[in-house]
């Protein structure tokens, strides 16, 4: 499921490890929509399973310059990033970097929101964070913006039976 998700994409598997892979794809907004696409799927498979037999996972999306090995493999620090982004996702979450999210937003109707900057383990500078909802496909304001402004109308009483004594309530 994980392999036609990436293909249908136009992504490629790099490499597999034990349990987690290395995808990459020309374009995030495909990368993003492979991402949510597996999510659902999973938590739609999980529904009707016991926690323990449950597979969830944890993915972290990136953007930048990688140098490909003679093997094909991807090195780099976008890819540690990533790496360490699928670290602090939560299980069934999709974590991405600052320079990720600005590449899809309003290019995908999604939900995100936004974690702060953290300090990812041997990476130079704190990294922007989003998270993106797990079954939520709408896209939410972010935290900092401004309400729309609210009112009240009131409208005067209709009496429609024509009874003036019934007009005063």
């Amino acid at each position: 499921m994980i392999d036609r998700a990436i293909t249908a994409h136009r992504g490629r598997i790099v490499k597999t490890t034990g349990d987690g892979l290395l995808a990459e794809f020309a374009s995030v907004v495909d990368a993003v929509r492979t991402a949510i696409n597996v999510q659902q799927a999973l938590a739609g498979r999980n529904a009707d399973l016991a926690p323990d037999r449950r597979i969830e996972f944890r993915i972290g999306i990136n953007v930048g310059d990688v140098v490909v090995e003679e093997d094909g493999d991807l090195m780099g620090d976008a890819v540690n990033v990533a790496a360490r982004l699928e670290g602090i996702a939560e299980p069934g979450g999709i974590c991405l970097s600052s320079a990720a999210y600005d590449r899809v937003r309003g290019k995908i109707d999604i939900a995100a929101q936004d974690r702060g900057r953290h300090k990812l383990k041997n990476i130079a500078g704190p990294v922007q964070v989003y998270t993106l909802s797990r079954t939520r496909s709408v896209a939410t304001a972010p935290d900092n913006a401004i309400a729309p402004r609210l009112s009240i109308v009131v409208l005067p009483f209709v009496n429609l039976n024509g009874d003036s004594a019934s007009s005063m309530v």
